[in-house]
């Protein structure tokens, strides 16, 4: 198994290494493909809104000792032109083999592959991949791709995904999950550029279960064929022990 881990939280006075250690102790270094977070400002992050840098360059370094990638959030649903060209300066700085960039907005995957082709693109989330066809259209511009939590369930579906080795699956997940209209992605984004408004969630206009944090079996999407996962939390109370 390879992960992809959150830095959502951390701290930034206790070291990368250490935070792993604390909150993720199950999970060894080296099935550790790359943790994502926050660096240096830029109107290209969305998914969360953006307070302040969580992997300091001191975590960044540490994490290419270890053979750890940086896997940048650049998932704004709004990208023009001229907000790429004001983040060229970043876009250089973790231009290397093993990062990777999350991306929404097509536009931007094409022009972040013209310019910096070390990056693995990988298909955010938020692109909502539902069906094959998408899916292999995604595939098509993004090495690899992010799959919605709530197919986590549906073996038959799983079993027919086109190139596993190229998904990422959530090892657990959190609101998204159970979420009818995730309003909360444009809201955030806007609000990453400056752009005013109010971040908005469809919990107070849409009926919902709330489960908390769930953690997926990953011995049975293992068996149906997937490696890639995604970690938003250390996970408890299951099979691996992590």
């Amino acid at each position: 198994m390879r992960f992809t881990i959150s830095a959502r939280g951390k701290p930034n006075t206790v070291p990368l290494l250490a935070f792993l250690g604390q909150h993720y102790a199950g999970v060894p270094l080296d099935e550790i493909d790359s943790v994502f977070g926050f660096v240096e400002p830029t109107p290209l992050y969305g998914g969360r809104v953006f307070v302040g840098p969580e992997l300091t360059p001191y975590d960044v370094n540490q994490m290419y000792c270890s053979d750890i990638g940086v896997r940048l959030p650049l998932t704004n649903h709004y990208v023009s032109e001229e907000e790429y060209e004001a983040s060229r300066l970043l876009l250089e700085r973790y231009h290397r083999q093993g990062n990777a960039a999350i991306v929404t907005h097509d536009d931007l995957a094409r022009w972040i592959r013209r310019d910096f082709p070390l990056y693995r693109l990988e298909a955010s989330v938020i692109k909502n991949l539902k069906s094959y066809r998408r899916m292999e259209e995604a595939l098509e511009l993004y090495d690899t791709i992010v799959l919605p939590m709530e197919l986590n369930d549906d073996d038959a579906f799983l079993a027919g995904v086109p190139e596993k080795p190229r998904v990422t699956l959530f090892a657990n997940a959190g609101c998204a999950l159970t979420c009818p209209s995730k309003i909360c992605y444009v809201s955030i984004s806007k609000l990453n550029k400056g752009q005013g408004g109010e971040f908005k969630c469809s919990q107070p206009l849409k009926d919902r279960e709330m489960l908390g944090m769930v953690d997926f079996d990953l011995e049975r999407l293992q068996a149906l064929g997937f490696s890639r996962f995604k970690l938003l939390r250390s996970r408890r109370g299951n099979k691996t022990g992590y």
